[in-house]
């Protein structure tokens, strides 16, 4: 078994499993158990932006929320004196984070939720309960954040939450929070809540909405690129080269990834439940076209099919560059199916799985960029060489455009990094979350259409080819600079010497007759 196998395999169990795990617009709790925060024990049940409208159709509903408690905790309940353990439902928006928990600092630096002794001793609240309250001092019926709670009555089992739909009333980010203050409680969520935004955006999270626009601008953009390809394709099929050939292979990927990304982003606005399938072949997809394009642009960087007829498998590059191919497609295959199969809100995502697998891409990518410049210039210099001015040329107009777009990539890297380590999805930034995935996408069609013009099928394409003497020769394509011979002055044994018109010396070390001026340069 290759090598590559055991990778191979643990990518598409991780991405069955994913597939299992599927979540939407609308958030589903099944068997969900609250984690220690400070002095409270929180569940997340979901964190998005929402459009609102003057239409008030934006919302937030509760559908069959219930909490089921062990046997056990309702045992401990009775023996307090069938205590009455509530779990509070906060709705809340990012500007009003601070409405939600008191002034005291937890011992481990954690603003408390949940009312202490000496906060109920000041009469700020009532001991054991969640402290909230409304933003600025107002007690508007409009006031956020929406509290909503339900109680185990003694010796249930389960605590029920009213089917109750939150109008959005203003544009934000908002999460929901279930919270309780009993440390003897031990309680599974059930049910689910539905998110819906305004604006013809349907049930898309409010930073994937504009999204859907945008993938359909891309499609076309990939269709029309498609369209001047094919014709050029078409007129030239006699003179198309196995590069140009690689190079419809990556369009025809991306015309898939983009048309699929816009079919899983519009089914998700129209019913509020992501598809699994298709967002997990849009992912595919994705990884399948940036491993293609690497090894593209490493296999012309390396003079295949320019400089070299063969591929270029000398002292195990092959090997090398199949290698790093399977790596790069493995670890961002799962970095793209664990991104978008199954997640709606940041939530929904483990952020050191994620950090591990964006740290891995990021070395690989590193070893494309350095291997590709490293072989450009040893292909430019042999270029030089040979003296074949269009081919160098063509591989300047190259290296210019992978030097751009990697400067470019390497500025809009680190505008990533400072967006997301300052919690770009959690303030009101997030209208403009959408920028930083469309941006890598506009990236790598820019350096895609400048591939596709410098390797355009044309009358000449064949010129840039590496004909059948390619090799370490010195001829190539009959650009071979050429010495007239005048005709010989004398010749020994075992050299011959030539006076060429332009008078160069030229010694030929082999022995031999030649025919005389005139005559075909050739042995006779």
């Amino acid at each position: 078994m290759p090598a590559s196998s055991p990778v191979v395999v643990v990518v598409a169990a991780l991405c069955c499993a994913l597939l299992l795990c599927v979540d939407a617009s609308v958030h589903d709790y099944t068997g969900e158990r609250f984690a220690a925060l400070g002095n409270a024990f929180v569940l997340n049940g979901g964190s998005e932006g929402v459009y609102a409208s003057p239409a008030a159709d934006s919302f937030i509903r509760f559908e069959k929320v219930a909490f089921k408690r062990t046997p056990e905790s309702a045992a401990a309940a009775e023996e307090d004196g069938n205590r009455t353990a509530t779990i509070t439902a906060v709705v809340s928006e990012a500007a009003d984070r601070d409405a939600v928990g008191g002034s005291d600092v937890t011992a481990t630096g954690v603003r408390a939720l949940c009312c202490t002794p000496d906060m109920a001793s000041r009469g700020a609240c009532t001991e054991g309960s969640l402290v909230h309250r409304a933003p600025n001092g107002t007690a508007s019926s409009d006031s956020w954040p929406k509290v909503l709670s339900a109680s185990f009555v003694p010796g249930a089992l389960e605590a029920v939450f009213p089917d109750e739909t939150v109008a959005v009333s203003r544009t934000g980010m908002y999460s929901l929070r279930f919270v309780h203050c009993d440390a003897s409680l031990d309680v599974a969520a059930e049910g689910k809540t539905i998110w819906k935004n305004s604006r013809g955006y349907g049930y898309l999270p409010g930073r994937m909405a504009p999204l859907l626009a945008f993938y359909g601008v891309m499609s076309l953009a990939f269709a029309a690129l498609a369209a001047f390809w094919f014709l050029r394709y078409t007129r030239f099929w006699r003179e198309v080269t196995p590069l140009q050939n690689l190079v419809t292979v990556v369009i025809a990927l991306g015309m898939v990834e983009v048309t699929t990304w816009y079919l899983d982003l519009a089914e998700f606005s129209e019913s509020g439940v992501r598809p699994a399938g298709t967002t997990f072949w849009a992912a595919t997809a994705g990884a399948v076209r940036r491993t293609v394009s690497r090894v593209l642009v490493l296999l012309v960087a390396m003079g295949y099919g320019v400089v070299r007829s063969t591929f270029p498998g000398g002292g195990g590059a092959g090997a090398r560059v199949a290698a790093l191919g399977a790596a790069f497609f493995a670890a961002s295959e799962a970095l793209e199916v664990g991104d978008h199969v199954g997640a709606v809100s940041d939530h929904d995502q483990s952020r050191t799985r994620r950090l591990f697998l964006v740290l891995t891409v990021a070395a690989l990518d590193a070893a494309f960029i350095c291997w590709i410049f490293a072989a450009l210039s040893r292909t430019i210099s042999r270029l030089k060489a040979r003296r074949m001015a269009a081919k160098v040329e063509m591989y300047r107009r190259l290296a210019t455009s992978l030097t751009i777009g990697v400067a470019v990539s390497l500025g809009w890297i680190t505008f990533e990094v400072h967006f997301k380590s300052t919690d770009g999805y959690h303030s009101e930034r997030w209208r403009v979350a959408w920028v930083i995935p469309a941006v890598w996408q506009l990236i790598s069609f820019a350096l895609l259409c400048a591939i596709c013009l410098v390797w355009a099928p044309s009358h000449d394409s064949t010129r840039f080819a590496c004909s059948d003497e390619c090799g370490d020769d010195d001829g190539e394509d009959g650009e071979r600079p050429v010495m007239i011979r005048a005709g010989p002055l004398s010749y020994v044994d075992n050299w011959a010497c030539y006076v060429t018109q332009d008078a160069k010396i030229i010694l030929r070390t082999d022995s031999g007759v030649y025919a005389k001026a005139g005559d075909e340069d050739k042995r006779v």
